[in-house]
């Protein structure tokens, strides 16, 4: 039987050295980073490594189910089981950062997936080699309501911070979160890689057996491809940031008729598609 308390949460406290004019020792609350390899299995075929990426543990089925759903691995319908991975060759640290999901149908990783090995908490596109390819990866039914209403994608950040309880501890992680046309929140998570944010709210959807797409799916940092390439995959109707897009997000977004919104806070926000 595994042994529960060994796994990781998503904070953890060290000891720190404060310089002020009393310098003094004293603990301090961090965020938790540590690697979470996923692997695909299908039937007849053993589990594969597909990737690995840095992540704050907690919510790691979703993260891997988001993730494999933004890169067209699996869908919705083909997803049957996601587990932790009980190889006996395991340490007991290794025991919660390995998650294999299974698939219903057979798996093409593609030679995107065969030379994989390890990201950062600073990447996520994972070898998309041009917008073309991005624009391939929809997975679903795009959401098609009425257009974004400035007044509410003003007041997003707000209702996005008001779930940053990781945050707010640590100031250390990045949050995404999926909201409805009238600014409702439906799903709120933090990690410290933006685009594991991001898989962990469609993950979480697809998960609960909700649609992983809707009017707005709002992001604490800055709008980079990956990101966009996320929310185009997922199908939502507009990706919101806080901070600034870079020129290759605004040509995707602007490419696959996605709503692209920057530098947003109560008093303002740019559109850039």
């Amino acid at each position: 039987m595994t042994d529960l308390v060994r796994r990781i949460g998503p904070t953890a406290r060290v000891r720190v050295v404060e310089s002020s004019p009393d310098d003094h020792e004293r603990e301090d609350l961090v965020v938790a980073e540590e690697p979470l390899e996923i692997r695909i299995a299908w039937p007849g075929a053993e589990p594969q490594r597909a990737w690995v990426t840095m992540r704050t543990p907690g919510n790691d089925f979703e993260l891997a189910a988001g993730w494999a759903f933004h890169e067209g691995i699996v869908g919705a319908e083909s997803l049957t089981e996601v587990a932790y991975c009980t190889d006996e060759d395991l340490t007991p640290e290794q025991e919660f950062n390995v998650v294999t999901l299974r698939s219903a149908r057979p798996v093409d990783l593609g030679h995107r997936h065969d030379a994989m090995s390890a990201g950062s908490s600073a990447c996520g596109v994972c070898g998309k080699d041009s917008i073309e390819a991005a624009l391939t990866t929809v997975r679903g039914a795009r959401w098609d309501g009425p257009p974004p209403s400035p007044d509410v994608v003003r007041r997003l950040p707000a209702g996005l911070r008001e779930e940053q309880s990781v945050f707010a501890r640590t100031g250390g992680v990045h949050a995404a979160g999926l909201f409805t046309a009238d600014g409702e929140r439906h799903v709120v998570r933090e990690d410290v890689g933006r685009h594991n944010a991001v898989d962990k709210v469609t993950g979480a959807r697809l998960l609960a057996g909700d649609p992983v797409a809707d009017a707005y799916l709002v992001v604490s940092g800055r709008a980079g491809f990956e990101l966009v390439q996320k929310a185009v995959a997922a199908g939502v109707g507009s990706l919101v940031a806080v901070g600034a897009p870079s020129s290759l997000a605004v040509h995707l977004a602007r490419e696959a008729g996605l709503g692209l919104f920057g530098f947003t806070r109560d008093e303002r926000t740019v559109r850039y598609s």
